[in-house]
């Protein structure tokens, strides 16, 4: 036995078994089922993705204002109607992954730790190279060439974000000037609950919140949208109903109220017509002397003695004067 322990080949042959079995193994989990499922699951995850970037293209149909649409429209609508799950699913969970770490994570402070670490791992490596074999080991391991952007990716990235910008702006616009009523009705309601939720609610809690819904919403529709359309579209008679009798209702009412303003109209022409001839009178009628209500009452009587003396005074005055006249 001790023979068999310390031979070489025993050994050898021991080491030999030990790496078949392994590599075994090894094909074992590579070609079983769980493997094959991840290796088909990450298959079809690479090409949802390429789908995803395939779908970045300007749309056909243009805003109301004729203006062309930018290639991201394209691409978040093909994202939020989860026609690729996994690449929306994955999409979903990188947000949410993101506002947790801006939330619980300093990533200022740990940007800072890391510069730090890292150039002081470089001056030190080179610094101690330089002292125990005369060579930097930063400079060792620095490249022949900087790497530079090139021009060409530094322009796509500018078209990109232009495009994405945009995005932002033509849609902000749309909503706010109702070019889709319902997108902007929602729109509205989102900000209003927003303005009392942001009394109790941090800011992270809300961006959690909105992303959830903007990701399961057109989820939701997608998975019940034939008994969500009937009740849509129940709803739609209803007040569709409701307005036509409104409608009925209020024209009747006008056609009621024009009826009696015209009457009145009518009445008001009459009276003031009639006041308008009674002023423009006759002249005949203006020349007669009016009618007075005085009667011979309310004036004082006159003295009659007096007026008979002055009578009498007046006549032998006319008497005496008429005499010469006769005697000539």
């Amino acid at each position: 036995m001790a023979d068999s322990a310390t031979d070489p080949a025993a050994n050898g042959n021991s080491v030999n078994s030990l790496k078949g079995n392994a590599q075994a193994a090894f094909n074992q989990l590579s070609s079983g089922p769980v493997a094959q499922n991840v290796k088909d699951q990450g298959a079809k995850t690479t090409a949802e993705f390429s789908n995803l970037a395939n779908a970045r293209q300007t749309p056909t149909q243009p805003a109301a204002t004729g203006q062309p649409l930018t290639h991201y429209h394209s691409f978040f609508s093909e994202l939020l109607s989860w026609n690729n799950p996994r690449a929306s699913a994955i999409a979903y969970a990188s947000v949410v992954s993101l506002i947790f770490v801006a939330r619980y994570l300093d990533l200022i402070r740990y940007t800072f730790k890391l510069t730090y670490l890292a150039l002081g791992v470089t001056v030190l490596a080179e610094a101690a190279g330089k002292a125990t074999i005369g060579t930097g080991l930063a400079t060792q391991l620095r490249p022949r060439k900087y790497y530079t952007v090139p021009r060409e990716t530094l322009d796509s990235l500018i078209g990109d974000f232009h495009e994405l910008i945009n995005f932002f702006v033509i849609e902000s616009q749309r909503v706010f000037f109702a070019e889709n009523v319902s997108v902007s009705a929602v729109a509205a309601l989102g900000a209003f609950l927003s303005y009392y939720l942001v009394k109790i609610v941090p800011y992270w809690g809300l961006a959690l919140i909105s992303t959830t819904l903007l990701f399961f919403v057109p989820l939701i529709y997608t998975t019940n949208q034939e008994l969500i359309d009937h009740y849509l579209k129940q709803a739609s008679d209803v007040v569709e109903s409701q307005t036509v009798q409104l409608r009925q209702v209020a024209s009747k009412h006008t056609s009621q109220a024009t009826e009696i303003t015209k009457q009145y109209m009518g009445d008001y022409t009459a009276k003031a017509q009639q006041m308008l001839r009674g002023r423009s009178a006759s002249p005949e009628a203006a020349s007669k002397p009016a009618q007075s209500n005085l009667k011979e009452s309310d004036f004082p009587k006159a003295p009659k003695e007096d007026l008979k003396g002055h009578q009498e005074e007046e006549s032998s005055e006319e008497e005496s004067e008429e005499e010469p006249l006769i005697s000539a």
